[in-house]
């Protein structure tokens, strides 16, 4: 039996025992079995195993227990392809249910895990080994968001109309796409103090990423890349021969996608700019500090200068109702899209990327904004409230991960104890998380393996333990 339908068919049982004249039969449990079993973990850390049996040890709320034992782990049961080659760790990592590796997937799915690798030297070999992939994948091409195991394999994007390379799953030009895995380098060095994975291939990598940026400022041109696919759904192509819509160049970096993978509408994605001016931040501390390369680490420094310095001109209206906010948009000619996107890098989630302070009253203004039904994308319904966006295609689709990321940004009892709530209630009987899930019904929900979700949730529930563990009951 399907996992989803056992569960289904427990509940629908109840609880207590079935009893005929000589026999009492217990019931399936109220929280049964449904991590992957030990023999088919595809890496097992004995840090998280520890911190597991920790929560489950400390929390009384069984569900959360439970959901916190199927959810963490996630990505390293079920998603990471981890080896060694050459004395070189490398490690490849899906999304769950697309056998692809996003740079953004794969670098949030192992971050929460960053916190535990000083006392798991397999989990910080394995988290090298991502570092180390996602470096030959952007010297591959710099402009993909999404690369396959199979460095000669063509796939279902193969035929787009853009520089597709063997190997490359689907090329969407998307900032976050080298943002995440600087930032995963950069904490990486500073939680282990390793500098094994950050070599020549590597600094040509940060060199690249450095130009790419550069070329997407649009100052001179349009640049290389463009991009159109064969769809009915306008989502998923550029207009405009491929590069979008006029922006006027004014220092801010063009993203012709989001982190959903849907395309922007106005190029200037404000929260992956942010995104931008934090990594090269530290990617120029790092080739400071590591590569001794001080001319390169001058570039990036002034180019997070430039983005920043934009960023105060153009990121931000004044709405009617919660005065200056940040916008989610923009092109430079003075347009801009109020709104904000369930996939992070967003705009609620730019204390969590370090990119502005959580007190910052412009942040907190937006904030009462994304969480209000001013925000196209917010849903509030009989199973919870939170954001969506126009990736699913059907309106009242709420993200768990907008959820998760609004109680990660919270300093409120309240909020934080409504988000647990919420998305323990919402799981839909599986102990999962998923892409989305419909406002009046949980068991309504898009893609049952969603291991960034997952894990993500995890990392709520682990911080909330080690902070504020009177929430958890």
């Amino acid at each position: 039996m399907k996992r989803r339908n056992f569960i289904k068919s427990a509940g629908a049982l109840g609880a207590g025992y079935v009893l005929s004249s000589n026999f009492a039969f217990a019931m399936p449990p109220a929280f049964p079995v449904v991590r992957t079993a030990p023999a088919s973990r595809k890496f097992t850390s004995k840090a998280v195993e520890k911190a597991i049996a920790e929560f489950k040890k400390n929390v009384k709320n069984q569900e959360l227990a439970w959901l916190f034992e199927n959810c963490f782990p996630n990505t390293l049961d079920t998603t990471v392809f981890h080896e060694v080659k050459n004395g070189v760790p490398d490690t490849y990592v899906i999304t769950g249910d697309i056998d692809a590796m996003w740079m953004r997937d794969s670098s949030a799915q192992v971050w929460p895990y960053m916190q535990f690798i000083k006392q798991d030297k397999p989990l910080q070999q394995l988290i090298a080994g991502v570092i180390n992939r996602q470096t030959t994948y952007i010297l591959k091409d710099s402009y993909a968001n999404a690369f396959y195991h199979d460095a000669d394999k063509r796939g279902e994007w193969s035929t787009d109309h853009t520089d597709m390379k063997p190997g490359v799953h689907e090329r969407k030009w998307e900032i976050d796409s080298l943002c995440y895995p600087v930032r995963l380098a950069y904490n990486y060095w500073k939680s282990s103090g390793d500098t094994q994975p950050f070599g020549r291939q590597w600094q040509e990598a940060i060199r690249i990423i450095l130009k790419t940026f550069k070329e997407q400022q649009r100052k001179e041109n349009k640049g290389p890349y463009k991009f159109q696919r064969n769809t009915p759904k306008a989502s998923d192509t550029q207009p405009m021969g491929g590069y979008g819509y006029p922006v006027k160049p004014v220092g801010l970096i063009c993203s012709a996608f989001r982190p959903s993978d849907d395309a922007t509408n106005f190029q200037f994605l404000i929260p992956s700019n942010y995104f931008a001016v934090i990594s090269l931040k530290e990617a120029a501390e790092m080739m400071n500090t590591i590569s001794h390369d001080s001319k390169t680490a001058a570039e990036l420094t002034a180019l997070a200068t430039e983005v920043e310095s934009a960023l105060k001109l153009y990121a931000t209206a004044v709405h009617k109702e919660y005065g200056q906010v940040y916008a989610f948009e923009a092109d430079g000619y003075g347009n801009q899209l109020m709104m904000d996107d369930a996939n992070v890098p967003s705009l609620m989630s730019l204390p969590y990327l370090g990119a502005v302070d959580v007190s910052d009253p412009l942040y907190q203004n937006t904030r009462k904004f994304i969480w209000s039904e001013n925000n196209p994308y917010f849903y509030k319904g009989s199973a919870g409230e939170g954001v969506g966006g126009p990736h699913v295609e059907k309106d009242g689709m709420i993200w768990p991960l907008s959820i998760i990321m609004y109680g990660l940004t919270s300093t409120s009892d309240t909020e934080i104890k409504r988000c647990i709530d919420v998305l323990s209630k919402t799981h839909g009987d599986t102990g999962f998380m998923h892409e989305s899930f419909y406002k009046d019904d949980p068991k309504n929900f898009t893609r049952s393996w969603f291991a960034w979700a997952n894990t993500i949730f995890g990392e709520f529930l682990w911080k909330t333990y080690k902070e504020r563990p009177h929430l958890l009951v």
